[in-house]
């Protein structure tokens, strides 16, 4: 025979940002700022003045973005948090019905 209990309790509930979306979007926001900056030299290759050596446009962007992504992810880490603090203040109180199920064997 199952026997069932039900409990009404209270519970608050809260809003919250997702943080790793908010990451990856600004790891993205910092590969598409990378890929801008990379865009704006001229020419098809970069000459660096203090060793001479010609740096290809997907080099550049790959020194670039090692910058720009890192910045992008902690900018969207920043903004997680900022969202938690502002949004995390309005809490509600909810009902909770709790239903336990007990299976207890016969005794016959």
């Amino acid at each position: 025979m199952s026997q069932a209990e039900h409990h009404i309790e209270t519970a608050q509930l809260r809003r919250s940002p997702r943080y790793g979306r908010l990451m990856v979007a600004g790891g993205v926001l910092g590969l598409v700022v990378a890929f801008v900056l990379t865009l704006a030299f001229d020419g098809t290759q970069v000459k660096s003045e203090n060793t001479g050596v010609l740096y290809s446009m997907p080099q550049v962007l790959g020194f670039v973005a090692l910058i720009c992504v890192p910045i992008g992810v902690a900018l969207g880490g920043a903004v997680a948090l900022i969202l938690d603090r502002v949004v995390g203040r309005r809490t509600r109180d909810v009902r909770i019905d709790r239903e336990t199920v007990v299976d207890r064997p016969d005794a016959s």
